[in-house]
């Protein structure tokens, strides 16, 4: 009987011995994942300058940084021109990103039939849906221009009541950056 217990004591250690193994293994491999990923990811913390090599610190650059990078000049002096569908029954907006008090002249027009059109921003930030709207017609052309009492996104909410789609050319240039289609 002693020597069945001393036979099962001996079978457990190689067990606990590959359980240890396997632990400590685990453990260097978060650690490794921890320091070359997460921090640099997570924290902006780089130590081994492997989450800058791999783009991975870029997400906690501050959302200004980021814009830096990427941002063209706010100043449009020259008219950007785009042509836009509205399909049949639907909506669709065009947005521009301003900041407070920038200035916008715009066109648009259609000679395909008249489109309810709101004129309108969003502030900034803002996530209760507030917005305010500085024209609304149904028309098949508006000119004119605006400035932003707020920084934000401020556009054009054209909708389509007809069962044909119609295209409009926008026209415009001032002091933004295109957002585009909504």
């Amino acid at each position: 009987m002693l020597n069945l217990k001393r036979e099962l004591s001996m079978e457990k250690k190689p067990q606990k011995t590959s359980l240890i193994k396997a632990i400590i293994s685990s453990l260097a491999i978060a650690v490794i994942t921890l320091v070359l990923f997460i921090l640099p990811a997570e924290y902006n913390i780089d130590p081994t300058g492997v989450g800058t090599t791999l783009g991975l610190t870029v997400f906690n650059e501050p959302l200004d940084e980021q814009n830096k990078i990427a941002e063209p000049t706010r100043n449009n002096l020259e008219k950007e021109r785009v042509l836009l569908t509205i399909p049949a029954g639907r909506g669709i907006e065009y947005k521009l990103a301003m900041a407070q008090f920038e200035k916008v002249s715009y066109q648009w027009q259609t000679n395909q039939g008249q489109l309810y059109v709101d004129l309108h921003g969003e502030p900034k930030g803002d996530t209760s849906g507030y917005f305010e709207s500085y024209t609304i017609a149904t028309v098949d052309h508006m000119k004119g221009s605006f400035t932003a009492p707020f920084a934000g996104s401020h556009g054009w909410y054209w909708k389509n009541t007809t069962d044909t789609s119609i295209e409009v050319q926008l026209t415009f240039s001032g002091q933004y950056i295109v957002e585009g289609l909504k």
